[in-house]
């Protein structure tokens, strides 16, 4: 059975590209994104969990967040979860309902989010990097076992390469996209 994959090491990097997407959506751009609380924990009954778990997010307007607590008992949890984010929100609670007014990004922000922004990418392209080598090492490990011969593992090692070329273009292009954006560009 040989150890190259091609069909593995796709989905690999396939999967480094969705997690930098889902990280990059919840970066704050000035617009209000149900996204941009999704990292966010809360501890009720004694555990952390997701906010999505204990209240409805949405986004009622283009700059305010609405959160409806489900249980009035985790209010000031979900509450206090919000303002220990970093996120730079206030949130102003309203009997079980939980309003977010977005506010207007400084250009410190901007810069420090689009650096953020670039770091999930660099993440994202060490770990497919890190998927190429695997693969590359799997192409060593068959031709020394003699599963395959020295120009097949060439054929292969040029395609992991255009694999990892596409995917890193992927996740260049998304993270550009995501730093115009957040410096209003």
């Amino acid at each position: 059975m040989p150890a190259y994959d091609k069909n593995d090491l796709q989905r690999r990097m396939d999967g480094a590209t969705e997690s930098l997407k889902h990280d990059l959506v919840g970066l704050r751009t000035g617009r209000a994104s149900t996204a941009l609380l999704d990292p966010i924990t809360v501890e009720v009954y004694g555990a952390q969990m997701p906010i999505n778990q204990v209240a409805t997010v949405s986004a009622p307007e283009p700059r305010l967040l609405s959160v409806q607590v489900w249980d009035k008992a985790n209010v000031n949890s979900v509450e206090k979860a919000i303002r220990s984010a970093g996120l730079g929100l206030n949130p102003i609670s309203d009997g079980q309902m939980i309003r977010l007014p977005i506010p207007d990004l400084t250009e410190e922000r901007r810069k420090e989010l689009a650096k953020l922004a670039g770091q999930y990418a660099e993440k994202a392209r060490i770990a497919v990097r890190n998927v190429r080598r695997d693969g590359m090492d799997a192409l060593k490990l068959d031709e020394k076992k003699h599963e395959i011969s020295e120009d097949e593992r060439k054929r292969f090692e040029t395609e992991v390469q255009k694999m990892t070329d596409a995917t890193i273009a992927d996740i260049d292009s998304a993270s550009h996209a995501k730093e115009q954006e957040i410096l209003g560009r």
